[in-house]
């Protein structure tokens, strides 16, 4: 699950792939490893990037680093730990993926059938999109996520699959299947179907029983919220003067695309699991981890991503859902597993992995542009309704609000996040510091804003106060 700015930190996995190679070297010494991702982590939760975050850096047979910072639940005072429970977003994309790849191998599902022969009652202009369509967000097919308020305002409320598929069951096609990528969350609601009508066991209970339990992943769950579960972490969001509880979404919604929570421990066996055949064959690996088609130039296979860090290969995907911002990635040639989980909507997880990364590979840490400080008189020249202009043609209205002590800004149906400023009206994002959103002044006042993210240039009008 993402929304719609946080789906291009994405491309902080693919883009790095055109990062001049490293020089080779030797890995750091495993105690300095630990005493620097220790460092980043402390300092994580003190700059208020969430209020918990767990860590688990494992590198060749060494777990160098297995820990929790920060608390789990703000309410009881209850600390993070290894053992925390977060949810993982999109993150369960890849555990989908897998499901499916072991069905291929079993000769029950084709990837170049249309997902027909497998899934009844779709819409018609769905049925001719593959299984491998699906699979690489490249079947056209239009995700509930991207539809806004309509979707937005029913957070709360139970929804089925049918039921998800017939919120844009009606909506055009976003392209001819094939032709072209964009990150589609409906599409893996679709793959949980098939795999509830080709094992005959509903996708909750199949991704555990099925899945997750033979391989020893005990502490990975379908994340319904009416279940007790063990160490689970509440979910906050940020606001202008401290944290506030996530807003509540009804797990059936995420479904295949974003409904498991997990904890480090079993992430970083997970993606050692993956990558060593102990989960799908190296053909099927393979499969999930090298982009082809359309979705090539977004460096995306199933439910994967492959990129590089300073010039060593990473497989990776990150998850955003609400209260909760997480990321995990694998480096083969270094044998090198890490993940980060936090639970803020806003969490810069991504930015946290790839510093963990560098300092396990030996190389230099990249640090974002100071913060500086502002009044409240001038945090107000920046407050107001906005409408940002998308890559993908569409718009997004945004409200940016100054409060006492942060400005916040927040796109319709979406987490809010702060704005970090960095001086000269331009501010960073907690959840991408490479990001940078400069404003436009006028008579003291902004009249828009431009964002500029990996090389992707984003403009916004200003369209009305602040709705208070």
């Amino acid at each position: 699950m993402h929304n719609h700015l946080r789906i291009l930190v994405v491309a902080f996995l693919g883009a790095a792939a055109f990062t001049p190679a490293a020089r080779a070297q030797d890995a750091p010494p495993l105690s300095a490893v630990a005493a620097r991702v220790d460092s980043l982590a402390r300092a994580f939760v003190a700059d208020r990037d969430a209020p918990a975050v767990s860590v688990e850096v494992v590198r060749g047979g060494d777990t160098v680093v297995s820990a929790g910072y920060g608390t789990a639940d703000l309410e009881n005072q209850v600390p993070a730990t290894a053992a925390t429970l977060y949810r993982i977003g999109s993150i369960t994309k890849q555990f989908t993926a897998a499901a499916v790849m072991r069905l291929v191998e079993q000769g029950k599902v084709t990837l170049d059938d249309s997902i027909a022969a497998y899934v009844p009652n779709l819409p018609a202009a769905w049925r001719r999109v593959t299984v491998r369509e699906l699979l690489n967000h490249t079947s056209g097919v239009p995700s509930y996520t991207d539809i806004g308020e309509r979707w937005a305002r029913r957070w709360g409320d139970p929804m089925p699959p049918d039921t998800l598929v017939a919120l844009t069951a009606n909506t055009p096609m976003w392209f001819k299947p094939g032709t072209n990528w964009r990150y589609d969350n409906t599409g893996y609601v679709v793959l949980g179907m098939l795999l509830d009508h080709v094992t005959g066991v509903p996708y909750p209970k199949f991704i555990e029983t099925g899945l997750l339990r033979p391989l020893g992943l005990e502490h990975t769950y379908y994340c319904d919220t009416h279940r007790v579960l063990p160490h689970r972490a509440s979910g906050y969001a940020p606001t202008s003067d401290g944290w506030g509880n996530a807003a509540y979404l009804d797990m059936t919604q995420p479904y295949a695309a974003g409904a498991l929570c997990s904890t480090v421990g079993d992430l970083a066996r997970w993606n050692i699991l993956l990558a060593h055949g102990k989960v799908v064959s190296a053909a099927s690996y393979d499969a999930m981890t090298t982009p082809t088609g359309a979705a090539k130039v977004h460096h995306y296979g199933f439910g994967l991503i492959a990129g590089s860090l300073s010039g060593h290969a990473m497989i990776a995907h990150e998850g955003g859902i609400p209260g909760f911002i997480t990321s995990t990635a694998y480096f083969p040639a270094d044998s090198l597993s890490i993940t980060v989980l936090a639970n803020s909507g806003s969490a810069p997880s991504d930015p946290l992995l790839a510093n963990i990364a560098r300092a396990a590979l030996g190389v230099s840490l990249e640090q974002p542009p100071a913060r500086i400080a502002l009044t409240a008189a001038e945090r107000q020249r920046y407050s107001g309704r906005y409408v940002l202009n998308l890559p993908n043609g569409k718009t997004l209205p945004i409200t940016i609000t100054a409060g006492k002590a942060a400005l916040m800004a927040q796109g319709i149906g979406e987490s809010p996040f702060e704005l970090v400023p960095i001086g000269d009206d331009a501010f960073r994002a907690q959840f991408d510091p490479t990001l940078r959103m400069t404003f436009t002044l006028e008579g003291g006042k902004a009249t828009g804003y431009t964002i500029v993210q990996h090389g992707a240039t984003m403009h916004a009008t200003r369209v009305g106060d602040e709705q208070r």
